[in-house]
Order: structure tokens, then sequence, then C-alpha cells
């Protein structure tokens, strides 16, 4: 309804503003009033009491948040076994049951090789914790950033080698086996060196290798591996590495061609630290019989040397020496071998030496009896080797004649009766296979001459790197 005229005031109505409306339009002019002078605060050259406190307030509360997340980074880091027990019966299938939850990075052709820290790691260190030479299940690897090492621990400086062998370190071959990898990978990284060298078998550390290796490895690396031993550590408290490459596989999954070429560059460094200075008549042969004394000897050694010497004899140039690896120096044996075009030697350790001769050398190898049948394949390591090196595997013999074993020929246990027998000699296949070497060593040597590519002068240009 409409109310009568005289109703109405001639004034307007006046609405009082509400107590929450006043509150808000004194909030807004508060804010607005704030943010207008710390907008003219940033124009001053120091900063008010206010954002000082506020400042002061805000990079304490970060750094506690650091602190805090720092810690629980370090509380966090996790200790395995070096040796993970699991993977006992298969050690060496699949990534190795050393470190079994990592991983290596391999490049086809290329060595496999973890690195730390590195893309794959996520930046994180490698830690090492216990020192223990009889148990590997009772020393641990982790991983940690930078930042965040675990408590107690030490920061090692520099880089360092870490070397997995299933096998030993006193024997030439199965210790440059461990090493030969980390050759490989200095040569893929512009020469970088190790300042230390950290090795285990089967997770156990290993305080100590050959001679024969830390001459070759000095003159490789620049100076002999500082083989750590962590004897000024506690037992418990970790060790961490500034930087770190870890290998698991020896020179599996390298190419025929890397492989030669680390060959190369040991050799190399081998002679140059041996201070040879070859020069030898090209059509010129040398011929080494490399012998062994006791286990795996020649029953009969001058009626085999006198059919290696008539043979010799026979060709122009041709050359024969005669040694026994125990009585040369490390460096009697690299000149031995640079002097070498034709190896002859009974299976063993000694032949690891035959990397050490020019490119396209030939080995002649000898067995004796059972060895064919329960060797397995560790027999063939020296065939296989002279192929990595670029070297030419003659073939070998195997006596038929030998020590009479109790069981079967076909018997496990007979390997133990056959393993350290000595070796007759067949002069009739003997003279045979020497000529028929002989010929094709000298046509290849005439080639060189004829072409003046002789290997020992090639030899001398794969001291590089990179």
């Amino acid at each position: 309804m409409t109310l009568p005229s005289s109703c109405v005031s001639k004034h307007h109505l006046r609405i009082s503003p509400s107590p929450k409306l006043l509150f808000f339009i004194l909030s807004t002019c508060c804010f607005t009033l704030l943010i207008l002078f710390e907008i003219q605060s940033l124009h001053t050259s120091s900063p008010s009491p206010s954002r000082s406190f506020f400042q002061q307030w805000q990079n304490r509360t970060l750094a506690q948040d650091l602190s805090s997340l720092n810690e629980k980074l370090r509380l966090s880091v996790t200790f395995l076994p070096l040796k993970d027990l699991r993977y006992s019966k298969k050690p060496l299938e699949g990534h190795t049951w050393f470190m079994s939850s990592m991983y290596d990075t391999h490049q086809e052709g290329e060595v496999q090789y973890q690195e730390f820290p590195s893309e794959a790691s996520h930046g994180r260190l490698l830690c090492l914790k216990g020192h223990e030479t009889h148990e590997g299940s009772s020393n641990y690897y982790a991983l940690a950033w930078p930042d965040a090492l675990p408590f107690n621990a030490t920061l090692v400086k520099g880089l360092t080698f870490v070397a997995y062998n299933h096998y030993d370190y006193h024997n030439i071959w199965h210790s440059l086996g461990a090493f030969f990898p980390f050759v490989a990978w200095h040569k893929m990284n512009g020469c970088e060196s190790p300042e230390r060298w950290v090795l285990f078998q089967k997770g156990e550390l290993r305080l100590k290798t050959n001679p024969w290796l830390n001459t070759l490895m000095g003159a490789t690396f620049g100076r002999e591996p500082y083989i750590e031993v962590f004897d000024w550590v506690k037992d418990e408290e970790p060790v961490c590495f500034e930087k770190a490459v870890v290998m698991r596989h020896n020179e599996g999954g390298m190419s025929r061609a890397r492989r030669m070429e680390a060959y190369d560059l040991i050799r190399c460094k081998a002679r140059v630290y041996c201070n040879l200075n070859l020069e030898r008549r090209i059509p010129e042969i040398g011929m080494t019989m490399l012998m062994r004394t006791g286990a795996r000897s020649f029953n009969n050694e001058t009626a085999v040397i006198e059919i290696f010497e008539r043979e010799c004899r026979r060709v122009d140039g041709c050359r024969l020496m005669v040694a026994y690896a125990n009585n040369l120096t490390v460096c009697d044996q690299v000149k031995l071998m640079s002097l070498t075009d034709i190896l002859i030697s009974p299976h063993g350790a000694q032949l690891t030496n035959l990397f050490l001769m020019d490119r396209n050398s030939s080995i002649m190898e000898f067995y004796p009896k059972g060895w064919l049948k329960l060797a397995g394949v560790g027999q063939y390591v020296y065939r296989s080797m002279s192929s990595w090196a670029g070297m030419r595997h003659q073939g070998a013999w195997r006596d038929p004649d030998g020590e009479h074993c109790p069981y079967p020929d076909d018997d496990g246990r007979c390997m133990s009766v056959y393993k350290n027998g000595r070796i007759g000699y067949n002069e009739t296949f003997f003279t045979e296979w020497t000529r028929n070497v002989l010929i094709q060593v000298k046509a290849r040597k005439l080639e060189e001459a004829a072409s003046r590519e002789d290997q020992s002068d090639s030899a001398s240009n794969t001291c590089h790197c990179g």
C-alpha cells in the first residue's frame, strides 16, 4: 500500500554502516598502505626494521627446514652388503653379486662401468663401510648426496678406482683382467688417472697385488697404484668418495677393436717406461720359448728346445731365445716380448705377457694330459686373449700321455691329478707345426718390409688417449 505523503520526511533516509563493513574498509586501507610502504622501502638503500625482521625470520625458517631435510636425507642412507648372498650360486651372472642393486653404464662396444656421481646415480656419491678381509657380506656400500653424507663419514678427495675380482690379485692373468677395464676407461676419458685403488675379491678387501701388475699399471697411469687399505678408518665409520669408478665385469662387453686399443696403450706405455728403443731388422724373426718350472713344464726340456732350435736355423733371420719368466724383471719381460714374433709356452700365467708382443705375432700353446675334457672354458683364455690383443693363436698341442688317474678319464676328480701335470713331446708333430708357423711369419715379415708398415714402429703412435 502507499503511505500518505505526510508520513514521508523531506530529508533522505540515512542508513548507518554495519561494524563488519567498517572493519573491512579499515583492513583494506591498512593493507593498501602497507603495500605502498613496502614498495617505497624497496627504493631506499637500507631496509626498514620491519622488513629486516621479516627477512631474518624467513631465512631462519628456511635454514631450519633445510637442516631438517638434510638430517632426514642423512638418516635415509641405507648400507647394503657388498656381497649379496642371494646370488651366491651364480655370482658372475647378470649384474653379479657384488653391489647387486646397481646397474652398469654401457654403450655398445665400450667398457661396462659405474661412475659416481653421475646422472645414473642422480648425483649421489659412493660410500663404503667396513674393511673385512674374510667375509664380503660384512662390508657395505651406499649412495649419498654430497650435502647429506652419512653421520661420521669421511669424504675422500680425487678419483678412486674400485675393482672387483672373483679370483685373486696375485695371479698376473686374473689381476690384469680386473685392472684392464680401467685402462679402457682411462683412455676413453682423456687419460684421467686415479688417486687410489680399492680392491675387492668376492666382496672382501684385498690389500695388495703383484709386482708385475704394479709396474705395468704404474707405466700406464703415470705412477704405481696406491692400494687403499683403510687402516685409518674405524670399522663402523663410512668413507665416501668425491668421484669413483667401479668395474665388475673385466673386459666384458668391450668390442675387439676397443680391447686392442687398450692393450696397445699398455704395451706402448710399458716400452716407454722401460726405455726401449728397438731397431730390428724387419725380416728378422724372434722365436721365444718362455718356459715353466714344476707344474706344466716340459718333461724333457733339452729335447724340446733342440726341435725348435733346429727349425729356427732353417730360416734366415730366425733367432731362438729361451727364458724363464720367474728369472726376469718386468722390464726384462717387456723387452723379451718386444723382440718376439713367435711365443712358445705351456699353458700358464706367464702367457699373459703375450700382449707385449707386436700385433700379429704368433702363439703356440701346450697342455698336459686331461685338460681338454676337464679344464672347462678357462683353458681357452690365452687363445681369447690372443685375439683381443691382435695376435694370432696358432693352435695348441695336448699331451695324450701323462699321470694315471684312478677314476674314469671324464671324472672331475681326475683334474686334480692332471692340473699340474708335466708335458711330453712329439718330435714329428712339433717339427711340422713349427715349420708351418715359421713360413707364415716369414711371409708376413717380408710383406711388412715391403709396405713399410712394421708394427713395432706403429706401436709408438698408440701412447695417446681419447
